[in-house]
């Protein structure tokens, strides 16, 4: 059973930059597309950005778009988020997930993915 480890959350402050990584278990990883999503409480999972499973196809939601970009290296079974120009409301806990069925698609919806790390929280101060 593949697992997903996030890491590289933390306390930063308004314009900083941070790179999340999401590391997985198991030698299967490289043939599934990835997400992350990100959630605060009270409000439903946002998703953020994914990538299909070779790299070559990305997709990114309306906060993720021109500050964030995803990343995958399929060697060391990890996807990242890099995160630029961070803003208070970038704060949330953010989760990374895998989508064994994608194919080729690259998939928006957190009911999509079967997969999902523990989540790894950001924190943005003004």
């Amino acid at each position: 059973q593949v697992q997903l480890v996030e890491s590289g959350g933390g306390l930063v402050q308004a314009g900083d930059s941070l790179r999340l990584s999401c590391a997985a278990s198991g030698n299967t990883f490289s043939r599934y597309a990835a997400g992350w999503f990100r959630q605060v409480p009270g409000k439903e999972r946002e998703f953020v950005a994914a990538i299909s499973w070779s790299g070559g196809r990305t997709r990114y939601g309306d906060p993720a778009k021109g500050r964030f970009t995803i990343s995958r290296d399929n060697v060391k079974n990890t996807v990242y988020l890099q995160m630029n120009s961070l803003k208070p409301e970038d704060t949330a806990v953010y989760y990374c997930a895998a989508d064994r069925t994608a194919g080729i698609i690259v998939p928006m919806q957190p009911l999509e993915y079967d997969l999902w790390g523990q989540g790894t929280q950001v924190t943005v101060s003004s």
